[in-house]
């Protein structure tokens, strides 16, 4: 069975004749529409798209299955219309609380899913850098939010009215200057092997990096440049600079604005969770259904 999502990316290619502007139709960023791309080609087991310098245009292959996704996609909408008047999602709103990468990388496909599907219902986001959306779900200001922590790092409770489901667990890799030393290898380095390296440390006082920069300092890493406030944008455009190295959860890495060489660390125990958090003492279906489309989203970025 073809992924849905999968489905309405072929259709977006089709409709804008190329995958850079499909991409910006739907939310996403060209390397992952490209990914789920590839994905529906696999369970094709031919190709559906033949890219070229001015777009990207269907294969006959791509033209036949085309015709039956839209079908599928339009019984598909109109399961989704219906069954929204039977739970309640046909109206209210919905605030979602989010943190810088996810909120560029990961939330705007899940929210344009919900909003395809739900019209009427109100949708307002807002920025919390973690831990401060957890806080902002157990007071009420928003009906979830995504939040993270890291690892090592000393567990931190929450609310007895919140809780936490984690939707992503990625590895913490290390950034170079383009044609760095380090870079360039897919074997891991050991994190002996950053002994003496200049260390762009990663917002030093943010709480949730705490155990990361104590490893890193154990490590023999020396700090060159600390950045105080988050901001990963930041941080890999100082890398690509030349200023030092880093070390960053791997889909910023992928998704770096400036150019950086990557490598991914031994023994892989550096890592970022991300979660999702909600209140456990009620009824939410607006809030319950963009928690699924989440895990969705979440999980094709991590396929």
């Amino acid at each position: 069975m073809y992924d849905p999502t999968r489905l309405a990316a072929l259709v977006a290619v089709s409709e804008a004749g190329s995958i850079t502007r499909a991409a910006e139709r739907l939310g996403y960023t060209v390397p992952a529409l490209s990914q789920q791309l590839a994905k529906l080609e696999r369970e094709a087991g031919t190709p559906l798209l033949v890219r070229h310098h001015r777009g990207a245009r269907l294969t006959g292959a791509g033209e036949l299955l085309l015709a039956r996704a839209r079908r599928v996609l339009d019984e598909m909408e109109r399961a989704r219309h219906e069954l929204a008047q039977l739970t309640g999602l046909s109206g209210g709103r919905l605030r979602v609380g989010t943190f810088t990468t996810a909120g560029i990388h990961l939330v705007p496909p899940a929210l344009t899913a919900f909003r395809r599907a739900h019209p009427d219902i109100e949708l307002t986001l807002r920025g919390y850098e973690p831990p401060l959306g957890v806080a902002a779900v157990a007071a009420g200001e928003v009906d979830l939010a995504l939040t993270h922590t890291y690892e090592p790092s000393d567990p931190v409770p929450l609310p007895a009215s919140v809780s936490a489901e984690p939707v992503l667990v990625e590895e913490l890799v290390l950034v170079t200057s383009p044609g760095h030393a380090l870079a360039g290898l897919s074997s891991r380095l050991p994190l002996a092997e950053l002994a003496g390296q200049p260390l762009i440390s990663m917002a030093p006082t943010h709480p949730p990096r705490h155990g990361v920069e104590s490893a890193l300092a154990r490590a023999g890493a020396t700090p060159s440049v600390l950045v105080e406030t988050p901001g990963y944008a930041l941080v890999c455009a100082l890398v690509s600079a030349g200023l030092g190295v880093a070390v960053v959860p791997e889909m910023v890495a992928r998704t770096a604005a400036t150019p950086v060489g990557v490598r991914p660390l031994e023994p892989g125990s550096l890592r970022r969770t991300i979660s999702v958090v909600h209140r456990t003492d009620g009824s939410h279906p607006a809030a319950d259904t963009f928690r699924a489309l989440l895990r969705g989203a979440f999980g094709r970025s991590a396929g």
